[in-house]
């Protein structure tokens, strides 16, 4: 029987793992999106990836996950503040013997699908997607996935072997690692300094990067974090200088994802992002007041679309 893979959020870089993964003819591709629009389109004419890769690929997508079947694999690319919601409706997808692997931002998701999933995966990647019609999504360039068990979920590193093979053979870049927390951590702080300051300042990554204030204002931020986490015992496996570094020099203007939510009115992930570290922080002794203070003011913003002043 072939191994049935289910994607949860096919939104776009839910759409890189599946349309990727739904190349193999050995898997069977299914994924739970909420946009009717964006499944019915898939379902018409295939999903469209552009970019880095150009291909479309069919599988099976579904806004009802009482229309999935049960699965050998989930993969969580919902935004954060969705998690809860997703894993109550698709847990009955997975069984006993199912593993799950968050790719999402920030910290807690995985947390949140233990609840519910016996057998969790850590992931991370700095792969940047975009939709950019129903049906059609797009990504710039390949990536490291990294990732690991969910220490305390018991997962057996086995589960994470073998989806680390799918995904390798779906022709994606996948590390499988004893424990992917550094890497996790890598990307949370370069994710607490450049959302944020993109989307209170409007400016794109490479503006606010090339702007003495801002650029300041990254590093602090960024310090403020890597503290967190090595009083967490976790050792980053990656420069976020480095990362910033790299996409405010790629081509055209970059976009942080919080920005296009703010101009979008949608609601952000900054809970997950300096919300988390702030209260991590707070616990451990570490001053925080930048993280706390860039979630204030996000949480502010958010709060002036339904009670302007």
């Amino acid at each position: 029987m072939p191994v049935k893979v289910c994607i949860v959020g096919c939104g776009a870089l839910g759409s890189v793992f599946a349309g990727h993964l739904a190349r193999l003819s050995d898997i069977e591709v299914h994924a739970y999106d909420v946009s009717e629009e964006h499944t019915r389109a898939i379902n018409d004419s295939g999903l469209k990836i552009t970019g880095a890769a150009n291909f479309t690929a069919k599988l099976r997508v579904s806004s009802d996950p009482q229309q999935i079947p049960a699965c050998d694999f989930g993969i969580f690319a919902t935004k954060s503040l969705h998690t809860r919601a997703a894993i109550e409706q698709t847990a009955h997808i997975f069984a006993d013997s199912a593993a799950v692997c968050s790719v999402q931002n920030g910290l807690g998701n995985e947390e949140i699908i233990a609840e519910r999933v016996r057998y969790v995966i850590r992931g991370a990647t700095p792969i940047a997607a975009h939709l950019i019609a129903p049906g059609h999504a797009g990504f710039e360039f390949y990536s490291d996935i990294w990732i690991g068990p969910f220490e305390p979920s018991a997962t057996p590193y086995n589960y994470v072997e073998q989806l680390a093979a799918l995904l390798a053979r779906a022709g994606l870049q996948v590390v499988p690692l004893q424990d992917a927390r550094g890497w996790q951590w890598t990307k949370l702080v370069f994710n607490s300094a450049v959302n944020p300051v993109g989307a209170l300042t409007q400016l794109h990554l490479g503006a606010a990067n090339r702007l003495p204030p801002t650029a300041a204002l990254y590093e602090a931020i960024l310090q403020e974090g890597e503290a967190v986490a090595r009083a967490l015992g976790i050792t980053l496996s990656g420069d976020p200088r480095k990362m910033i570094a790299e996409g405010a020099g790629a081509p055209g203007r970059r976009n942080v994802s919080m920005l296009q939510d703010i101009r979008a009115k949608r609601p952000t992930e900054i809970d997950f992002m300096n919300g988390a570290i702030a209260d991590l922080g707070e616990k451990l002794g570490v001053p925080v007041p930048l993280n706390r203070t860039m979630w204030a003011l996000v949480k502010g913003l958010e709060h002036s679309w339904t009670d302007p002043a």
